[in-house]
């Protein structure tokens, strides 16, 4: 985790280098004034604030809260983006998360970083302390996409007076949260699902990011030529993009400019198999004699789709010279 931290008096230092010493596995910025000539700290420049709240994940204020709202306040943009940000005061007696508290994971830290420091953690936002589910919390803690923010928002407010309906494609252990029922259908649900069905007249969908594209195409093949066979075949099966994990193929395309660079616009990573790691994947596949002469191997995107995952749930599908198959992860709804 990139992570940055401002302390503006001596004891301000002392309780960062606290802070920092908590937290060993981040990779840490520290700021302070220059004329403490503290040797571990950079100057604070005006300048610095932005940097850091454009290339940190966490921002962790060591002062008053007034000092840290008036130094991030011209860079606040989107709680999708924001950076955590933190602010403890120079004794280390109080935590308190000022944004990006859910999304961001600046209320997790702060109770974990309270606990460090024997701190009291001061968390404000209305799901946590009336104990009702965060949904965009629970998202974020379990790699889940969320499909809309504005109904988001609608959910974490409804969801402090009534319960509101969950709906999942996949199994749930432990007890639902407090807020939240399981149900199929009404006015406002949450949906755990890779698909784009909304089930509710307001669905929010938790999309996990579960699912490997497994991709053939012919030598020089563009990545326009890639992205609309992929696209098509999204559509076709009424699949949410933002459900995939990765992209597989065979090694003779490890060199694939278009296929690189559609993996690369979409930032998904890609893995490449050896014809006989392929040819090794078990299950049923759709054979190509053509195929097997250039690669090796009977059928490259299903048995790459695979590879890695538990289940085909889109067989190859051409298009245009690109082939197409999509798989799953193995993946259950834990609670509790």
């Amino acid at each position: 985790m990139r992570a940055s931290i401002f302390a503006f008096s001596r004891q301000g230092c002392q309780t960062a280098r606290k802070i920092m010493g908590a937290c060993p596995d981040a990779v840490w910025q520290s700021f302070t004034m220059e004329r403490f000539g503290e040797a571990d700290f950079s100057p604070i420049t005006p300048k610095c604030y932005g940097e850091c709240f454009s290339s940190s994940e966490l921002m962790v204020f060591v002062g008053s809260c007034g000092i840290a709202v008036r130094k991030i306040s011209p860079y606040v943009r989107d709680k999708r983006t924001d950076p955590a940000v933190i602010c403890v005061d120079e004794l280390g007696t109080f935590v308190i998360p000022l944004l990006s508290g859910h999304i961001g994971g600046a209320n997790a830290f702060a109770r974990k970083l309270a606990d460090s420091l024997h701190a009291t953690p001061v968390i404000t936002t209305a799901t946590d302390i009336n104990r009702r589910f965060s949904v965009d919390t629970w998202a974020t803690e379990n790699g889940c996409a969320i499909s809309s923010m504005k109904i988001t928002k609608a959910v974490s407010a409804a969801i402090l007076e009534v319960d509101i309906p969950l709906k999942s494609d996949f199994s749930i252990s432990g007890n639902l949260p407090n807020g939240v029922m399981t149900g199929e259908n009404g006015g406002l649900g949450i949906y755990l699902t890779v698909t784009e069905k909304e089930p509710f007249e307001d669905t929010l969908r938790l999309i996990p990011h579960i699912l490997h594209l497994g991709i053939g195409c012919r030598r020089g093949t563009e990545k326009e030529a890639i992205e609309n066979a992929v696209t098509q075949v999204f559509q076709e099966n009424g699949l949410d993009f933002r459900a995939v994990k990765c992209a597989a193929s065979i090694d003779l395309k490890q060199d694939e400019e278009g296929l690189l660079s559609f993996c690369k616009g979409q930032n998904i990573p890609i893995n490449f198999y050896t014809a006989e790691e392929l040819e090794s994947v078990p299950g049923e596949f759709t054979p190509s004699p053509f195929v097997q002469k250039v690669t090796g191997v009977d059928n490259v995107c299903e048995r790459a789709a695979l590879a890695g995952a538990d289940h085909l749930i889109v067989k190859k599908t051409a298009c245009h010279g690109v082939t197409v198959a999509v798989a799953m992860e193995k993946w259950e709804v834990h609670f509790g």
